[in-house]
């Protein structure tokens, strides 16, 4: 059997689930009815994102992950937007509710536009606008 080439659900190890609501709540992102006060779930355009907590994603997986390390995680998550425009605003947003940005806006070579940031336990972000991607209706995207 082939591995289906998709992304489902995306499981982010959360040390205070509390937190982090809060701070995606703060971007605006609505939570799911699959969402409880252990967890949280929202969907997006084509993949679901979950906050767990990293105790039972420990055991979960059977991994121990170093404790409070202050050290950023080595993966970034895109959140790709239709217009060179809504990379801006987006900056914006993040930077009223006092988000952790860790590079500017800045523009590509290949008229594209980008920059990242991290969520308050450090799992990193980047909000970028590529000319060239596609989207569907949902704003999944199709090309890169």
């Amino acid at each position: 059997m082939i591995v289906p080439e998709r992304v489902s659900l995306i499981t982010l190890a959360a040390r205070n689930v509390a937190a982090l609501r809060t701070f995606y709540q703060q971007l605006g992102w609505r939570e799911t009815d699959f969402s409880s006060d252990y967890y949280a779930v929202y969907t997006t355009a084509g993949v679901m994102l979950t906050l767990y907590p990293i105790e039972d994603w420990e055991k979960d997986v059977g991994l121990t992950v170093r404790k409070n390390t202050g050290e950023y995680k080595p993966i970034s998550i895109s959140i790709n937007v239709q217009e060179a425009s809504e990379v801006d605003g987006i900056f914006h947003h993040l930077q009223a509710i006092g988000g952790d940005i860790l590079q500017l806006p800045a523009s590509g070579d290949n008229g594209g536009r980008s920059f990242y940031f991290a969520d308050p336990e450090l799992h990193v972000w980047e909000v970028t606008y590529n000319p060239t991607a596609t989207f569907d209706d949902r704003g999944a995207m199709l090309t890169l």
